[in-house]
């Protein structure tokens, strides 16, 4: 990665990516398919609760919040999709107010 490069980088659509946070990790392949899907699911869950976070002015930080939290469990042991998908919702949920 660059040193100009935002460490959450914007997808083709402008939405923040978990794959730019684990660029440096020590995760496999595998892992790494794991934590990018339980990242789309929780904010597919968190799009569809009609969230403020979900909101654009909020977008860019909710889904940094919920990628780092993900990718924390991960390095804890965690590799149940499911379950890191909702640790990161109760997270976000249990720490910022809307």
């Amino acid at each position: 990665m660059r040193s100009n490069e935002s460490v959450c980088a914007p997808t083709e659509d402008n939405a923040i990516s978990i794959i730019p946070l684990l660029a440096n990790s020590s995760f496999d392949p595998e892992a790494i398919e794991i934590l990018s899907a339980a990242f789309d699911d929780a904010w597919a869950q968190l799009k569809a609760s009609n969230s403020e976070f979900a909101r654009p002015a909020y977008e860019r930080g909710a889904r940094e919040i919920l990628a780092k939290c993900i990718i924390e469990t991960a390095q804890r042991g965690e590799r149940d999709r499911r379950k890191l998908c909702e640790s990161a919702l109760k997270f976000l949920a249990q720490n910022y107010q809307q």
